[in-house]
């Protein structure tokens, strides 16, 4: 009877405490944002989910609107009241987000430099100056005492904007001229600009709605560009535009019909051939036509087959294209440019089960191949005549290796960039003939006390559920004691075979500084491990990815990583789908949460074929007017599986003006979450009213959230400076 009176004043004693302690979070005082509910039936395979905060979906016209309706207005007010809410749950922290900006900003170089790509007799780079939050675009000639050009002067231009996104630039093949994209909503829809670089003049030529970039034909005066759906801002056809004329006399030469597929425009490296591509996550087709004639006819190389992949470049008289055909984890292939269909692919690289293969660049004497084996990236170099056949060496744990900027196809040296979770950005370049290297820049950390060697690496292994064994990619400061008491980060993806690389990251160090661990899951969904990877995280089998994750949560628990206490899970767009997930499957597992544009209305969101990329991603998701993918996506979607239970902290980050994951998808989620949730916790939106799914433009500005971000984690460990 005694232990049992003790181990009940003890309880009690514990719950006064915990109730002592929950009062004085500053935001338990806080009278938390109400959504209004209007209850909105959703019926399909005759079954009725019920919508309550559906009224918060504004369309574009309302959204752009000089005087909002009262829809409108009822949006613009919960939003605001949620960031109201945000900064007075956060106040307390203000001085610490203060001192992490500050941090996260000083390490970074203010008057850095790209290095110098070499293109057509020029060099071509960015810099930043002291203080400038957007670059300076420039150019100078292949020749001793040649003076800089400045193109663009992104600091002059964006001045006024609260958001100015710069897309793809591009140079006419005789150098006199700037194409050049715009974006001042933050929706991804650019408008083309064009430049005289010999007198700096502005053409009248501007054309809008478009993907953002120009391909040249070889004849300096044609340029080919891509429009978008002003609905869904699908990309769904290749215009042709003659410097000199308007838009509205511009050609359509090609029209992109069926709404799973977008299209693109761009050139070979020889630039030989115009490439028009088509594509779905199963699914690509290529057009070709000579870059001297833009008037000419375009050419199929292979019509389009579901579950047929493949892109091309060019060489000599053959096509050289990476595909799936035969050959799941892909293979390289040539074909004669007068004989491209299928039945005339010759293997250059066949097929193989435990490599994947990435990509190629193609070199006068060299073929240079990138694969991925064991979850790691490689750069394989392979001479044309067969003499050699060698990997560059890498030596980190884990790292990212990937090959860029390669336009000069004459030369045997070949520039690629490498970068672990300890070693900063770097760029090399690498002799293919006799193996030498030069470090041509590695990123700068400007902090005083930073040293590669205080930090240390591991790539280890978590078994999931069903046996599989899943990367992992750690980081920590030298010294941290593997003792299950860590704050722990713990990051993935998951979707679309998107890789998470394990890179260095000189924010990062704000969290690892002060104690953090920081994880990478390499679950299924990626294609880290190759195309099952993905084919294994995806459509029916997507819940994979989400054990996965909090399988890999359970296993750094179990190797004295860290514990439940202080165990934190992030992950953005896709990956806040999964962040929405595990809340909902393992809301105890986690201290805090961090989901960055989360995609969490997942059955709504694919059943509405207007909104932008959905008709796009059924081979990802799923189309659930399909019943057997609408029950098994209802069955895991986070919206629809919030419950009257108890949730750990919360940051939820959006955009209104976000075109990928529209804003209402986190903001419904945030009110549903608040009106079930049975827990004190503390659940916080923050809503940038100017941007959309990026972030903010400008290169400092953005870290305002990331400061933010990295509160919200180091005032759950107490951590006040």
């Amino acid at each position: 009877m005694k232990n049992s009176i003790y181990a009940f004043l003890t309880l009690t004693i514990m719950i006064s405490s915990c109730k002592s302690n929950e009062s004085e979070r500053p935001h338990a005082s806080l009278e938390t944002p109400v959504a209004k509910k209007i209850p909105k039936e959703l019926t399909i395979h005759d079954d009725t989910r019920i919508d309550n905060y559906f009224w918060m979906r504004l369309s574009d016209e309302q959204k752009n609107a000089e005087t909002p309706d009262q829809q409108t207005q009822d949006v613009l007010d919960y939003l605001n009241a949620e960031n109201e809410y945000t900064s007075k749950a956060m106040a307390h922290t203000e001085a610490l987000q203060d001192k992490l900006y500050n941090e996260i900003v000083s390490r970074i170089k203010k008057d850095d430099q790209s290095v110098p790509v070499k293109d057509n007799g020029y060099a071509y780079y960015t810099r930043f100056e002291e203080g400038g939050d957007y670059a300076l675009y420039c150019r100078k000639k292949l020749e001793d005492g040649a003076k800089e050009e400045i193109m663009l002067n992104g600091p002059e231009m964006a001045k006024n904007y609260a958001y100015y996104g710069f897309g793809g630039r591009s140079v006419s093949p005789d150098n006199k001229m700037l194409a050049f994209g715009i974006d001042t909503i933050s929706r991804r829809q650019y408008t083309i600009f064009f430049k005289n670089l010999e007198t700096g003049e502005l053409l009248k030529d501007k054309l809008s709605n478009t993907g953002g970039s120009a391909v040249w034909a070889n004849d300096g005066k044609t340029v080919f560009y891509t429009t978008k759906d002003p609905q869904t801002l699908r990309q769904n056809k290749i215009v042709k535009h003659v410097i000199g004329t308007n838009q509205s006399d511009d050609v359509v030469v090609y029209e992109e019909k069926d709404d799973t597929f977008r299209c693109w425009v761009s050139k070979t490296k020889s630039d030989a051939y115009l490439l028009i591509g088509s594509f779905q996550t199963l699914s690509t087709e290529y057009r070709v036509l000579d870059a001297n004639t833009p008037n000419g006819t375009w050419k199929v190389i292979q019509p389009r087959e579901k579950n047929l992949e493949y892109t091309i470049d060019h060489f000599d008289d053959h096509f050289y294209i990476r595909t799936n055909k035969d050959a799941k984890n892909f293979k390289l292939v040539k074909t004669p440019v007068n004989k491209t269909e299928k039945e005339h692919w010759v293997d250059v690289i066949p097929h193989r089960d435990n490599v994947y293969f990435q990509g190629m660049d193609l070199f006068k004497n060299h073929l240079v191949v990138q694969e991925r084996k064991e979850g790691l990236r490689t750069i394989r170099i392979i001479k044309w005549d067969g003499t050699d056949d060698h990997y560059i060496q890498f030596n980190d744990p884990a790292y990212f290796a990937a090959t860029t900027s390669n336009l000069d196809f004459d030369t045997d040296v070949l520039r690629y960039r490498y970068s672990s979770l300890t070693t900063p950005n770097s760029t090399f370049e690498y002799n293919m003939n006799d193996k030498s290297q030069v470090l041509l820049k590695q990123t700068e950390v400007i902090d005083p006390n930073f040293s590669v060697e205080n930090y240390a690496s591991e790539r280890l292994f978590a078994t999931a559920t069903d046996g599989t064994k899943i990367p992992v990619s750690i980081v920590y400061k030298k010294g941290v004691e593997r003792n299950g008491k860590n704050p722990l980060l713990l990051y993935a993806y998951g979707s679309y075979g998107n890789s998470m690389e394990p890179t260095f990251s000189s924010t990062r160090l704000s969290l690892l500084d002060r104690g953090f661990v920081y994880a990478i899951a390499h679950i299924r969904g990626g294609q880290e491990m190759g195309r099952d990877w993905y084919e294994n995280g995806k459509l029916l089998k997507k819940k994979n990815t989400f054990t996965d994750f909090i399988d890999v949560g359970k296993f750094l628990i179990d190797e004295n990583f860290t514990n439940a206490n202080h165990l934190y899970a992030y992950g953005g767009s896709a990956g806040g789908l999964l962040m929405g997930a595990i809340l909902n499957m393992e809301p105890d597992m986690w201290n805090g949460v961090i989901a960055a544009v989360p995609f969490v209305d997942v059955v709504s969101t694919m059943l509405d074929e207007t909104i932008p990329l959905t008709t796009f991603e059924f081979d990802e998701w799923g189309n659930p007017k399909n019943k057997a993918y609408y029950d098994y996506m209802k069955s895991y979607s986070p919206y629809d599986n919030v419950e009257a239970k108890a949730y750990p902290n919360i940051l939820v980050t959006t955009g209104y003006w976000d075109s990928q994951v529209q804003y209402w998808e986190p903001a419904k989620w945030v009110a549903k979450l608040r009106e079930l949730k049975t827990d004190d916790n503390l659940l916080i939106m923050d809503c940038n009213m100017k941007t959309g799914h990026g972030g903010a433009s400008g290169r400092l500005e953005r870290y305002k959230t990331l400061a933010l971000t990295y509160a919200f984690l180091l005032d759950l460990e107490g951590v006040s400076e």
